[in-house]
């Protein structure tokens, strides 16, 4: 089939590596969020899916919305079979889903009809899933509610962060992707609508999500920390300037702190929850780079009795 892709985040070049090397499916072109400011001096940067794109030769199409006459004339002139999509980034228009006539097929990091939405691997691991996956489905103009053509899944362990989570996915999904696109084209694959049961959302996870509530149990303020790791980041405050919280682990063998108290021992930081403390490992102070805990309780001086997030 002739596709063209849809994609922006690094988690999309596994899938549209896939698809190039499938031998089977011509990649025409790639559509992609427009170059964006970044770094220090905010010069403007391709996005990774851009630069994949471009090292294979490959088209490539930055409409800044995807209803553009300019973008939809091309994309009817291309004349694609179907277009895969993974982690594109904008809302596709009714003119833009009826260009391709297999349609347009998302793969989704969810086992829908789990966890529709923007973050659906960070509330997967806020929420305590032991098992997630990820979907291929036909997009429809409801929210990640189409037709599924397959999914693979995934165990969830108990140290994963949403970064080593969505690492692991994109490979799988990838292989999934180029699966659905084979089955597509020779008929092999029908898609099934998805169970009106079993709905959850997964909406961008905001900064205020992510704010650590230290008079939670001590799992929830670990899955907090996991799930927003390594974006937006678990955070709370210390002194009243934002501290944020990269790597921590439940102490289930020290109950004798209260809700954020903090103990500092030699080569160890304590804070205490809503049940038994967690060791923070790693933080980031603002303005610094990320460091470990027992360093940054060394360099701020701890007194008896300070608290996070007072």
């Amino acid at each position: 089939m002739k596709l063209v892709f849809a994609g922006t985040p690094e988690v999309a070049v596994p899938a549209l590596d896939a698809l190039i090397a499938s031998g089977r499916h011509e990649v025409a072109a790639v559509v992609t969020r427009p170059d964006a400011p970044a770094g220090r001096g905010r010069r403007l940067v391709a996005s990774p899916v851009a630069e994949r794109a471009e090292e294979a030769g490959i088209e490539v199409l930055k409409p800044a919305k995807p209803r553009e006459p300019e973008f939809l004339e091309r994309l009817r002139e291309i004349a694609p079979d179907c277009c895969p999509v993974v982690a594109y980034g904008a809302l596709l228009p009714r003119v833009a889903l009826d260009v391709p006539a297999r349609g347009w097929v998302n793969l989704h990091f969810s086992l829908l009809p789990a966890w529709r939405g923007a973050a659906p691997v960070q509330h997967a691991l806020m929420a305590g899933d032991e098992i997630t996956g990820a979907s291929t489905f036909l997009i429809e103009e409801g929210l990640d509610s189409g037709p599924v053509y397959g999914t693979v899944t995934e165990t969830v362990r108990p140290t994963d962060t949403s970064g080593d989570l969505l690492t692991r996915l994109a490979f799988a999904g990838a292989g999934l992707l180029a699966a659905t696109m084979d089955g597509i084209e020779d008929g092999s694959l029908k898609a099934v609508p998805q169970p009106s049961e079993g709905v959850t959302l997964a909406p961008k996870i905001t900064v205020e999500d992510a704010r650590v509530d230290w008079s939670a149990p001590a799992l929830r303020v670990d899955r907090v920390v996991r799930g927003c790791t390594p974006a937006p980041g678990a955070w709370t405050t210390f002194r009243g300037e934002r501290l944020k919280l990269v790597q921590a682990v439940p102490v289930p063998d020290r109950a004798d702190l209260a809700p954020g108290q903090l103990a500092v021992g030699k080569n160890d930081v304590y804070v205490g929850t809503g049940s038994h403390a967690v060791e923070l490992l790693w933080v980031q102070a603002q303005g610094k780079k990320p460091m470990r805990a027992a360093d940054w309780a060394r360099g701020v001086r701890i007194a008896e009795g300070e608290q996070l997030g007072g």
